[in-house]
């Protein structure tokens, strides 16, 4: 009976360690790209537009999409650079619902809801959801496409 007991709690102990191995790397990717994320937002509230732009990868290949679609890194750069001219305009940016959806080892989706609080003069308030996908590079996790879409703010009664 002593047997039995130690065999149970030895498969239990070993379908644990076996089941928190498996999901340490899905939590780790998921953290390290959160913190990307994370880094780009206190990028772009320090009003720095080149640091923020290194969450994307440096390449022709990347996609915006938003108003237009832009290809290619310097466009990416080029677009913000015009809609986000002063420190005043560019706001305080804030992410929340994030979600991170991992597609294989080298790439993964993330959703989330963005929030640009300025003042009225500087553009007023901006809402909207995203969708990115990420790529794993040499350099760390970096974004290859990105899909924004702006909230129309509520009609004044």
């Amino acid at each position: 009976m002593r047997l039995i007991r130690t065999l149970i709690c030895f498969a239990a102990l070993t379908s644990t360690f076996a089941s928190a191995q498996a999901a340490a790397p899905h939590g780790s990717r998921t953290q390290a790209i959160i913190g990307v994320l994370n880094q780009s937002v206190g990028d772009w509230n320090r009003g720095d537009l080149d640091a923020f732009a290194t969450s994307y990868k440096n390449s022709q290949d990347i996609l915006f999409m938003g108003r237009t679609i832009q290809h290619g890194y310097a466009q990416m750069l080029a677009r913000y650079r015009e809609f986000y001219p002063t420190r005043e305009t560019m706001g305080v940016l804030s992410f929340t619902q994030l979600e991170v959806q991992p597609i294989d080892e080298r790439v993964a989706t993330v959703t989330g809801r963005y929030h640009l609080e300025r003042t009225a003069t500087s553009g007023g308030n901006a809402d909207g959801f995203f969708l990115l996908v990420m790529e794993r590079t040499p350099q760390g996790w970096k974004i290859i496409r990105d899909d924004t879409t702006t909230i129309a703010p509520a009609a004044a009664k």
